[in-house]
């Protein structure tokens, strides 16, 4: 069969996708990738893995109609012409454009994957109540031009029945993205306390607790090293550069930026911190699991399913800058938390986030195998 993977973002496609895809060509299938960024950057790369990559014009994160519009004339055009069998498509305008151009040109193999439910959808103000109800209307239309709508958490799956954007039957749940045991595995902890957030720079994932329970734990433990690994972003809630300079320069924070390989990063910590206020399944806490490092993430949608609290790590508060200190400073005192604590971790990683696991969950619902 010939699959289309929709993305309106080119790297989450390749290094998250990537398995998934692989899985799919392995079973005798042909994978069209789309993704936001220019083919010239990307097309050899994909390529390599016997993939077809095309660009989508889409804007992420904008408002802008005319653009939208754009987005969704190329993916109607696409459907038209290229007639995929099935089409597996995450990210909010993926997700909706994606399978109303289906629908339109007849295509009913639509399987969405609603991988979090973003800042929009869970903030407040006018400007967001206006922005969200557009986004109901777009997601009930989206749901019913797919045939199954996939989700990585039990509270974005309920959020969506009780709002009447879809029906339980046609829902499915899986494990998160998985990780690749094969590529990240266990590494010994660094001999020094150390903590480490990887993601993209925005307030929504936490990133001002981070750093701000970084600075309260440096004046203690000066010893302890704070790492930070991620991009900047168009985000609306993105961090500027100028907010974390200050950190950078009082030695709180050691900023490496955006990776494609974050292994040799998470090999520097011994514990792994995600304070976000919602995610569907965080990939960067699993591939610090499989690794086995100790987690602090928050009891937030997505993230309170990679943590059984005090056995692997430990939950916190959402936006609890003292109760993440508190827990930092706690794995400080304790080699043997951290030592215990990420081994669970990589048990916990190899007996239910095995990507292999999870990418036969994802044919099977798609009626692959």
């Amino acid at each position: 069969m010939k699959i289309a993977i929709l993305s309106s973002h080119t790297s989450s496609l390749f290094w998250f996708r990537m398995d998934m895809m692989k899985d799919f060509i392995k079973e005798g299938h042909t994978v069209i990738a789309l993704g936001s960024e220019p083919e010239e950057n990307w097309k050899s790369q994909f390529k390599e893995h016997n993939i077809d990559y095309r660009q989508l014009n889409v804007d992420r994160n904008g408002v802008n109609p005319l653009k939208d519009l754009k987005t969704f004339r190329t993916l109607y055009k696409f459907m038209k012409k290229e007639k995929p069998d099935k089409i597996f498509a995450y990210q909010a305008k993926t997700v909706v454009y994606g399978s109303i151009a289906a629908k339109l040109n007849s295509i009913s193999e639509v399987y969405s994957l609603i991988a979090g439910l973003g800042s929009i959808f869970r903030g407040d103000g006018f400007k967001n109540k206006i922005v969200k109800t557009i986004m109901k209307i777009e997601y009930r239309l989206a749901c019913k031009c797919s045939k199954k709508v996939i989700f990585q958490n039990q509270d974005d799956k309920c959020e969506f029945i009780s709002n009447g954007l879809i029906k339980e039957d046609k829902t499915a749940i899986i494990d998160g993205s998985g990780v690749n045991l094969e590529k990240f595995k266990p590494t010994p902890l660094p001999s020094s306390p150390s903590f480490l957030f990887i993601g993209r720079l925005i307030k929504d994932k936490g990133i001002m607790e981070y750093l701000e329970a970084c600075k309260d734990v440096k004046a203690k433990y000066p010893e302890a090293r704070c790492l930070l690994v991620g991009p900047y972003d168009s985000n609306p809630s993105a961090l500027r550069s100028d907010e974390l300079q200050p950190y950078i320069n009082s030695g709180v924070i050691e900023y490496f930026g955006e990776q494609s390989d974050v292994r040799p990063f998470i090999s520097q910590c011994s514990t792994f911190v995600l304070p976000s206020y919602h995610e569907g399944t965080p990939k960067t806490v699993l591939e610090a699991m499989a690794m086995g490092r100790s987690i602090i993430t928050s009891d937030a949608p997505g993230c309170r399913e990679t943590v059984t609290d005090k056995l692997n790590g430990f939950l916190v508060k959402v936006k609890d800058i003292q109760g993440l200190t508190i827990r930092m400073e706690e794995l400080i005192s304790s080699n043997e938390l951290r030592i215990d604590m990420g081994k669970e971790s990589a048990r916990i990683a190899r007996e239910k986030y095995d990507v292999n696991i999870i990418n036969k969950s994802i044919m099977q619902i798609m009626g692959l195998i």
